[in-house]
């Protein structure tokens, strides 16, 4: 693959299990917006949605880009719409139970089972605001991707930079699998084979809460991911979480609680655990599939061939099957010692060839074996006498 002027991330001796979080209602009980900024522009949490939606509605527009207008619109001439002043809104912002310690646990849980935990971000929320809560500045997360502005040289907001709805988001999981995680980086475009894939499907986790996580959800459940959708256990409504669930979005659902111990971090540690266990026999089977092509690449095409007709002889199971099998073999010639005494044994073994040994074509077929074969061996014997 071409280098270029973006990092991306190499495939680790260790399996990768990337867990990826929509944010809103996923990690914080309720929309970021509505935990300071909407109040403080004078507006109704409700009102100021329902204002949103209906700008979306009239002009043909995608809602966040809507929202994303109206924040902008709204702050104007209450203070200065910049970066800074979101990220004071996102410290803000209420994290559900044990969100603060779970990164940094789970993480140190798949150290201990022999799995690298990586924790992403793919949210319609605000970047900027993400990058305030104090579980960001932690580091807690390996990328974020979410919507966000585009800032003047003073640092005020004037246009969008990134906008993430529910039907990109999936881009997201291709880059965090492939190691492409710059949003420019045309490399996810790329073909891989799956041994270069760092992050195999399979090894990737999405957690959400409802229909914008659908997509990423369906994508991850495809390819024998886990997807889990979460609830908040103080409302208790399951009412998006059931629909999901009904329509196979989701293997799993829970309270959104991530201290130590709750169902949630229970289950996590059960991924890591079947990651780990997992890998070891994909290694295996990886191992097997290669050394198998290097052998192929070893023999010519008619020696794959006789090969095949060896194997299905020895498994053939009714008369018609062996002599149209014993026909195939017919067309061969310049056998190797080693099929040779191959042949010799299925004729002892297998009860359908021994029992047609004197038709007339397995006959033959076996005759001409015997005078070539200057071996002396115990199977070679058997077939000499009974014909």
């Amino acid at each position: 693959m071409e280098n270029n002027m973006y990092e991306r991330k190499q495939k680790e001796n260790m399996p990768v299990l990337a867990i990826c979080y929509d944010f809103d209602r996923t990690l914080s009980p309720n929309d970021m917006q509505a935990q300071g900024y909407i109040q403080e522009v004078g507006y109704n949490v409700d009102d100021f949605w329902k204002e949103t939606n209906k700008l979306s509605q009239n002009n043909d527009m995608d809602q966040n880009l809507a929202y994303m207008y109206k924040m902008v619109e709204k702050a104007r001439g209450k203070f200065v719409f910049n970066k800074s002043a979101l990220e004071e809104y996102g410290s803000r912002v209420k994290l559900f139970p044990g969100v603060e310690e779970w990164f940094e646990r789970i993480r140190k849980y798949g150290k201990e089972h022999g799995v690298i935990v990586e924790h992403y971000i793919i949210s319609c929320g605000l970047k900027e605001m993400i990058d305030g809560t104090s579980v960001a500045k932690s580091g807690a997360f390996e990328k974020i991707y979410a919507s966000s502005f585009y800032y003047d040289k003073d640092g005020v907001a004037l246009w969008p930079a990134q906008v993430i709805n529910y039907t990109n988001k999936t881009q997201f999981l291709f880059r965090i699998s492939k190691g492409i995680l710059n949003v420019n980086d045309q490399g996810v475009n790329d073909s891989f084979s799956s041994e270069e894939i760092r992050v195999p499907f399979r090894n990737m986790v999405y957690i959400g809460d409802s229909d914008t996580d659908v997509p990423c959800m369906k994508l991850v459940n495809s390819y024998g991911g886990h997807s889990i959708g979460v609830y908040n256990a103080e409302t208790n409504d399951k009412t998006r979480i059931h629909k999901m669930m009904r329509e196979n979005r989701i293997r799993y659902y829970m309270p959104a609680d991530y201290r130590d111990g709750t169902e949630l971090d229970i289950l996590l540690k059960a991924i890591i655990d079947k990651t780990a266990t997992n890998e070891v026999l994909e290694k295996i089977y990886t191992k097997c599939k290669n050394e198998t092509c290097e052998a192929d690449k070893l023999s010519s095409e008619d020696e794959k061939k006789t090969l095949d007709l060896i194997m299905a002889l020895e498994n053939s199971n009714s008369f018609a099957t062996t002599h149209m099998l014993i026909k195939d073999l017919q067309q061969y010639n310049n056998w190797s010692d080693k099929n040779k005494e191959a042949l010799f044994k299925i004729a002892c073994e297998n009860s359908q060839v021994a029992c047609i040994l004197k038709d007339n074509d397995v006959k033959r077929f076996y005759k001409k074996l015997l005078e070539d074969f200057h071996e002396k061996s115990q199977y070679a014997e058997i077939v000499s006498k009974k014909l």
